[in-house]
């Protein structure tokens, strides 16, 4: 509750313009109470944070759970994360200023859900193997391109820059993940790609 009640705080005052004692008057509890389970301000907004991204993984989790081929499953992978992304930084309000102001804090923040989202990536390459939908040699490589990709995507997503809509890229991010992980029958077209 208290995590809430400061994202709130933060997405219409901005972090540096509330204070503690605003958390606690907003969550109507004392600074004491506070002060239990926050050391300072900047642990807040580091929880704040945090909270955002296990809201994020528990969403990307659900897509990995779908029962869909292998390739439409990390299509959709990469449109829940932007969407998601997207979602935070309009749903925080001037608490975005603060996402993009103080990167290097929010990586810090981001990395265990930069590791459950790696895993998923890998779940689902691996599976689509298992299942004959996929031909990647290289798992780890394949997974840190894919997941490199769609961070680098988000700041263009967020502003709006991939095209008139985003439904328009949605054909293209298909056939980029079919044409690097597709599984490819014709020898001399697999010697091409292998290139």
């Amino acid at each position: 509750m208290l995590i809430d009640v400061a994202r709130r705080l933060f997405a219409r005052k901005g972090v540096e313009d509330t204070t503690i004692n605003d958390i606690a008057v907003a969550s109507g509890k004392g600074r004491r109470t506070l002060y239990t389970y926050f050391r300072n301000k900047e642990e807040v907004f580091y929880a704040v944070i945090e909270n955002e991204m296990d809201r994020m993984s528990r969403r990307l989790l659900q897509v990995a759970q779908k029962d869909l081929d292998s390739e439409e499953k990390l299509v959709q992978l990469v449109y829940t994360h932007l969407s998601l992304i997207r979602e935070v930084v309009i749903r925080n309000g001037s608490l975005r200023a603060e996402f993009f102001r103080d990167i290097w804090l929010v990586e810090k923040v981001r990395k265990q859900f930069d590791r459950t989202e790696v895993d998923i990536i890998r779940k689902i390459i691996m599976q689509g193997i298992r299942r004959g939908e996929l031909d990647v040699t290289n798992i780890p490589l394949s997974v840190d391109i894919i997941h490199a990709c769609i961070k680098g995507l988000e700041v263009p997503y967020i502003y709006g820059r991939l095209g008139s809509s985003i439904a328009s890229s949605r054909p293209l991010v298909k056939q980029v993940i079919h044409r690097a992980m597709a599984k490819i029958d014709r020898p001399d077209e697999a010697a091409d790609y292998r290139k």
